[in-house]
């Protein structure tokens, strides 16, 4: 059995519109032990400014690696979602997030099938999903890292649907990043569907839903960007925790939440649990 850590994702901060060196250093000041940064292609205005916390892959990959080491935090994985059934959207982008990922010291890079092409069938989206992913496996492998498929959208809002595009390629880089509010509001028991995949987990998004929004959303929804701060909402915590213990490799819980004040108050209650 694994480890249990806990670490932010960057998501965190991107209500606060500060630039991704600065969130890494929030994240450390609370007492966080791991971060998560997202990454994107190519150039765009508000990161650029500073305004948004992505960073772009046409960067040094080492940006990530000493602004990580600086602040004393380690890197849990890269954030790299995109539409797996759209290899010319996301073929080369994934394979440079795991090559970036290599370089900065990330070990996971994690990433959904995202949203469908309107004139493509199911069979036909399983099929570019595979060769998508055949192609990201065949650079992680020797790279050793790890490709975190999470339940985010049309397919993978099932335990069948994900583990469907999980044995898609058979490779030892793919693994399960469980989003516990995504499977929550796609109508799902995120504690059943924990366990069926804990032996292939890689990471985890510890991401709460509210009351609210689990009223307003669940059964109608596949996911959300973010939730409210970890023992503010519907997720048992203590019995995610019992879950994830039982994993064979050390895992981190990344938090998913929406500011600072969020993410102060979900390491409060995940610390206290662990």
């Amino acid at each position: 059995m694994g480890k249990v850590h806990i670490g932010l994702n960057l998501e965190a901060v991107r209500s606060h519109e500060k630039p991704f060196e600065w969130g890494v250093e929030r994240a450390a000041e609370l007492g966080y032990e791991y971060v998560e940064p997202m990454v994107h292609w190519g150039r765009e205005l508000m990161s650029e400014a500073g305004y948004y916390h992505t960073v772009s892959m046409f960067d040094d990959p080492y940006r990530i690696r000493r602004a990580a080491e600086k602040a004393g935090v380690k890197l849990s994985a890269l954030q790299a979602h995109g539409p797996l059934g759209r290899p010319e959207v996301h073929g080369e982008y994934l394979k440079l997030a795991i090559r970036h990922a290599g370089e900065c010291g990330a070990p996971v890079v994690n990433t959904d099938e995202g949203i469908k092409a309107p004139w493509t069938t199911e069979q036909e989206d399983h099929v570019l999903m595979r060769y998508t992913l055949y192609e990201a496996a065949k650079v992680a492998e020797p790279r050793g890292i790890l490709i975190g498929l999470e339940c985010h959208a049309q397919y993978s809002k099932t335990p069948d649907g994900l583990d469907r595009i999980y044995n898609l390629v058979d490779s030892p880089a793919i693994g399960i990043n469980l989003d516990t509010g995504n499977a929550y509001l796609a109508g799902q028991d995120p504690y059943a569907w924990l366990e069926r995949v804990v032996d292939r987990l890689v990471h985890l998004h510890a991401k709460d839903i509210s009351v609210q929004h689990s009223d307003a959303e669940r059964g109608k929804v596949t996911g959300t960007p973010v939730g409210c701060a970890c023992g503010d909402g519907v997720i048992d915590w203590a019995r995610v925790i019992e879950i994830v213990r039982q994993a064979p490799r050390d895992i981190v819980m990344s938090v998913e939440c929406g500011t600072i004040d969020q993410a102060q108050r979900s390491l409060k209650h995940l610390n206290a649990l662990l």
